[in-house]
């Protein structure tokens, strides 16, 4: 008998070659993606003046064509935990691509999921096993079926103003009505105010509570959960025989100075937790669903149930080789240590202007997530400029500082959501020192002129209004 031997892929060099196609169609880039993809994005970014040509990205900075760097401030929403294109990580992809594993034959179990897994769940000793996704609302649509089933009861609480995603099951607990709209029926699920003891016992008492999935810090707005409300919500919701769900897509693996922001408060310990973007290494798409062994071994309770849940692409080598590659540098480079400090040292600096600018209303979050919230002035001047503004829409002024940071200073930022004059900073965690103070000078340049009724700015925000009105 003879042993096949894979095919040489020697005659398919050559055949396609990326370089080239980009070198002849990347000048195309907006026009592809109005005919071919969502429309209103470039058009978003033609009227914001964010319509730039990125060439390259290392760390966390960006380079155009004629070798201008940009500041990263925004990390692809959080995906880019290491900066863009870490060496580890890129050394990690290849190997994997060149070890030519057996991958998703469907029914074997390759070793890397469960390494990968084990690596996880050092980080949450209290926490037993792993599903492997695609997403972080693939994480979350996970958590949300799990505990359901687990416990037996159909809804799930979450809290107002809250993000987890935007399939149809996690967008059932979105506390956005904006992304909401035009979508239901969506599942029955209720809302209650972050930190409101009561409201979460008044519907518990109902019965038919499964969960309450929490940010223990929102990403929209940046507001923490207060000191003390995850553990009492933990012990309310055992009580009644219901489980707490960490949604940590955003917040987790160093993002707020410690490994999960839910480790802050002693004592929190949830059922579920869900993960993914910066265990991505922002390469390979992947989501986390970390949970109890009570809670995985009632979901797959028999062999006719082994593939009760399960996703195409999870667990594939690619996705698992990125994410081992990325607990190790955040172990051997201190990248939680990093955040913590450069995180403390940014918010220090940006509080200490409060005082100087009244437009300027709170510095807030933990760790390199960072919200910067801008309130009604007191002199009749500004005021009259800020009513001005929200009158057309709210959160123009932050739009109208996020825009000038990254056209005079390259400074890459977004405002933290719609109708919301808050700009959260998300920055790669392995940003320092010389990233803040490169920050903190250029927002302090724009405020300067914000607040001196600099022309380049004020007329920017006719821009803004003329848009907002428009869209009306």
């Amino acid at each position: 008998m003879t042993t096949a031997k894979p095919p040489s892929s020697s005659s398919q060099a050559g055949e396609f070659d990326l370089g080239a196609l980009l070198a002849e169609r990347g000048g195309e880039r907006y026009e592809l993606h109005t005919k071919y993809l969502n429309h209103q994005l470039p058009r978003m970014l033609h009227t914001i003046g964010f319509d730039k040509v990125y060439e390259r990205g290392e760390g966390a900075y960006f380079w155009d064509a004629d070798g201008n760097d940009y500041l990263d401030m925004l990390a692809g929403f959080g995906v880019m935990g290491l900066g863009r294109h870490h060496p580890v990580v890129r050394k990690a992809l290849h190997d994997v691509l060149d070890a030519q594993l057996a991958d998703l034959t469907r029914f074997d179990c390759q070793p890397l999921p469960g390494l990968l897994a084990e690596k996880l769940l050092a980080h949450s000793p209290h926490l037993d096993r792993v599903f492997f996704g695609n997403s972080g609302t693939e994480a979350v649509e996970t958590a949300l079926k799990f505990a359901r089933y687990a416990t037996g009861k159909p809804r799930i609480l979450y809290c107002d103003h809250a993000f987890h995603g935007l399939t149809t099951g996690s967008l059932s607990v979105n506390g956005e009505d904006g992304f909401r709209d035009g979508f239901a029926p969506l599942l029955p699920d209720t809302a209650v105010p972050l930190g409101d003891l009561d409201a979460l016992a008044g519907e518990l008492r109902k019965g038919d509570v499964a969960a309450l999935v929490v940010e223990p810090i929102q990403g929209k707005g940046v507001h923490e959960a207060p000191p003390g409300y995850l553990r009492a919500a933990q012990e309310l919701l055992h009580r009644h025989k219901a489980l707490l769900i960490a949604d940590e897509v955003q917040t987790g693996l160093g993002r707020t100075g410690d490994f999960y922001a839910y480790q802050h408060e002693d004592g929190v310990e949830p059922d579920l937790v869900c993960v993914a973007k910066a265990l991505s290494g922002g390469y390979v798409p992947v989501g986390a669903t970390l949970g109890k062994d009570w809670i995985f071994k009632k979901v797959y309770s028999s062999m006719d149930r082994v593939l009760v849940h399960s996703a195409s692409f999870g667990s594939n080598a690619q996705a698992m080789a990125a994410g081992l590659a990325v607990l190790s540098v955040m172990e051997n480079e201190q990248i939680v240590a990093n955040a913590r400090a450069t995180g403390e040292l940014l918010r220090s600096r940006l509080s200490a202007l409060i005082d100087k600018y009244e437009l300027l209303a709170d510095v807030r979050g933990r760790g390199l997530m960072v919200g910067i919230e801008f309130g009604r002035p007191k002199s009749l001047k500004l005021r009259s400029r800020w009513t001005m503004l929200q009158a057309a829409r709210k959160g123009l002024f932050a739009q109208m500082v996020v825009v000038p940071l990254l056209q005079r200073h390259r400074i890459l930022t977004q405002v933290s959501g719609d109708h919301l004059e808050v700009i959260k900073l998300i920055p790669p965690l392995i940003v320092g020192e010389q990233e803040v103070d490169r920050f903190v000078d250029a927002f302090t340049a724009v405020m300067d002129d914000a607040h001196s009724g600099g022309g380049l700015m004020w007329d920017f925000s006719k821009t803004l209004i003329k848009q907002a009105v428009a869209n009306r």
